[in-house]
């Protein structure tokens, strides 16, 4: 067949030499140049025609072929799927951080963060139990000073009447009503000692004490704040001093041994108790004790409210710096967390296509096999 070829290809040059020489020596043939052309172009698709000549179009070898042609381990699929499994976990991470609101869901997010917010948490936490008991504070100076209050225009009233009654104008009649009105008082005074009560507790009977916890220091040392009702300074004392409330009773009137209000129903103009004439002043002054001890006990707790209030705004103000700590450190960008999980999702999908592509190579070189 090569000698075939290798004839007819000679016998054509000769052939076209030869048209080439008679149309350049002989002028009148010079008008059959085109026709001697044709001629020739004519032989060659003839022998196209019969195979005996062929062009072959040149293959180019796709290059996984070329650059690596083994097909027992896939290093750019390898690639390409460690690269789609870090997609796929950056994806599922975004979307935790998004439906959480959190950006340290687990320690492994961050060491040191997560570290940081759970000591910023637990000492959020007992600020916040501090400005319960602080609250707890405020409900026990408002109730007792509003019942020491009470009791101070209770007393007034009793001065007033016994006032009136040493001005010697007054009858009998008129001293023992007096006296009754006064008894009156005097038992409505020890109704609201009785009845003054918080969380099961008497807060004027001179028993009660209590530490309210309104803080902690950066020692993580517990801030306690006492309210004692059972003594004030060294000459005032509510259960046995000059002006006892849990004793304000017919029989014990700030302690002026023979005060006598017994019964309401015993006063008469034999037995006026306070109105009588020895007692009048001493009662007098007895009354002014109370008030003096009253007021004493109403601006200690008038002090210790107002602090509970101050504490009450520190203890707002440092919740709110810790919650937005906090926040800083826990909570997730959900602007930024977005965009990242975008990000995620093409790299996802480049990965899936780059996974596709390599995992197609090796096929090529199942044409090598089959031929």
């Amino acid at each position: 067949m090569d000698k075939i070829f290798s004839f007819c290809h000679n016998f054509s040059l000769i052939f076209l030499i030869m048209i080439i020489r008679e149309c350049l020596s002989d002028n009148h043939l010079r008008l059959f140049q085109p026709i001697w052309f044709c001629l020739w172009h004519r032989f060659w698709k003839l022998l196209i025609r019969l195979k005996i000549i062929e062009f072959k179009k040149e293959e180019k070898m796709p290059f996984a072929i070329g650059g690596n042609s083994r097909i027992r381990t896939n290093i750019p699929a390898e690639n390409a799927y460690n690269a789609l499994e870090v997609s796929n976990r950056n994806i599922s991470l975004r979307q935790l951080r998004l439906s959480t609101g959190k950006r340290i869901n687990n320690p492994g997010d961050d060491v040191a963060g997560y570290i940081t917010s759970r000591a910023l948490q637990s000492r959020n936490g007992a600020m916040k139990a501090a400005l319960l008991a602080v609250g707890d504070a405020f409900a026990v100076t408002n109730i007792s000073i509003e019942a020491l209050d009470n009791i101070s225009q209770r007393l007034l009233t009793i001065k007033d009447t016994v006032s009136q009654a040493a001005s010697g104008a007054l009858g009998t009649d008129e001293l023992v009503s007096l006296a009754k009105a006064a008894y009156r008082m005097a038992q409505q005074i020890q109704t609201i000692v009785d009845t003054t009560v918080y969380g099961g507790r008497q807060l004027l009977d001179g028993t009660f004490s209590a530490a309210f916890v309104i803080g902690m220091n950066a020692k993580y040392d517990l801030v306690t704040l006492s309210i004692d009702l059972t003594t004030y300074n060294s000459e005032y004392n509510i259960p046995s001093g000059s002006f006892d409330i849990k004793a304000l009773t017919a029989q014990h009137f700030a302690g002026v041994s023979n005060l006598d209000l017994t019964s309401l129903d015993a006063v008469s103009s034999t037995n006026l108790g306070i109105f009588s004439s020895t007692q009048i002043n001493l009662t007098i002054q007895s009354l002014n004790q109370a008030l003096q001890n009253v007021n004493k006990v109403a601006s200690l707790l008038g002090g210790i409210s107002n602090r509970l209030s101050s504490q009450e705004d520190l203890l707002k103000a440092q919740i709110t710096n810790y919650n937005a700590a906090i926040s800083r450190i826990e909570d997730a960008d959900v602007a930024l967390e977005q965009l990242e999980l975008i990000k995620a999702q093409f790299l996802q999908q480049a990965s899936l296509i780059s996974l596709a592509q390599a995992n197609a190579n090796p096929q090529a070189f199942l044409q090598l096999i089959r031929g």
